[in-house]
């Protein structure tokens, strides 16, 4: 039988509280101070968890995309999104919407008019991922999945449960079709959790724990609550929970090895 070589943390990069948009709370491990991304990601952002009380809630009014891709996952509360092309539609919770934003769309994500007149809970995800140079042109369009969408896997100890929005995990593969190979999966890992996914060598892999901590590799490096842990090479990561309950993203993809152009206005 083939053997396999398990992915290590090489590094841990703790993520950053900020505004962002009109206005909404951020933790962004990615970029940080002197890595501005780590191919194929641009970005990741953990939007809140935030309580906002009536009329509070805040969004991101019209902005530019263009030659990537974005990933809006939605935990709690409502995102209405519309675009330059008349496309418009609400994250629920639970829901993933895959834009490829291509040769480029004027955009804007907003809390839903129940947010804004009751509040409540505010929290997600939005990550970035590159394109190519041959696709970075390429017509924009949506995938949106709600949350009885997305295919779902456990261990057989029911002790690691996945939420699959790209790639492949237990033997369940995702829904959504990604232009590259994409993972990006949501784990939650009961104490006693001990779960090894085989990922693609050629990808890199990242660890983000929001909640709890977990123990990332053979070696258990321990990743804490708002850490990114960055993965060497191999084609199977172990994760494990540690004394308390974990929740983590698992993403990797194919590094691009292009240069990338950045706008930042201000």
């Amino acid at each position: 039988m083939p053997t396999t070589k398990m992915r290590e943390v090489e590094k841990i990069l703790s993520s950053q509280r900020q505004l962002e948009g009109a206005g909404f709370i951020v933790r962004r491990p990615l970029p940080a101070p002197g890595l501005p991304a780590l191919d194929p990601f641009l970005l990741i952002d953990e939007m809140g968890p935030v309580e906002y009380r009536p009329g509070e809630a805040v969004g991101a009014p019209d902005h530019p995309h263009r030659g990537f891709e974005t990933v809006t996952y939605v935990l709690e509360g409502e995102v209405v999104h519309e675009d330059s092309a008349g496309h418009r539609g609400t994250i629920k919770p639970g829901g993933v919407q895959w834009m490829t934003a291509g040769g480029g769309i004027i955009h804007s994500e907003t809390p839903s008019a129940g947010v804004m007149k009751e509040g409540g809970r505010a929290h997600g995800f939005q990550i970035w991922v590159n394109l190519p140079a041959r696709l970075k042109m390429t017509r924009p369009r949506y995938q949106e999945l709600e949350a009885d969408q997305l295919p779902t896997a456990s261990t057989s100890d029911g002790l690691a449960h996945v939420k699959i929005i790209a790639g492949e995990a237990l033997g369940t593969r995702a829904a959504i079709d990604t232009l590259t190979p994409i993972v990006y999966q949501d784990w939650s890992l009961r104490p006693g959790a001990d779960v090894e996914v085989a990922l693609d060598p050629a990808q890199r892999a990242l660890v983000y724990v929001f909640g709890g901590s977990a123990r990332v590799g053979n070696d258990g490096k321990s990743v804490k609550d708002g850490q990114l842990a960055v993965l060497g090479g191999g084609d199977v990561v172990r994760l494990r929970a540690a004394d308390e309950d974990a929740r983590l993203l698992l993403l990797a993809g194919v590094p691009l090895n292009e240069p990338v152009a950045r706008y930042q206005v201000g």
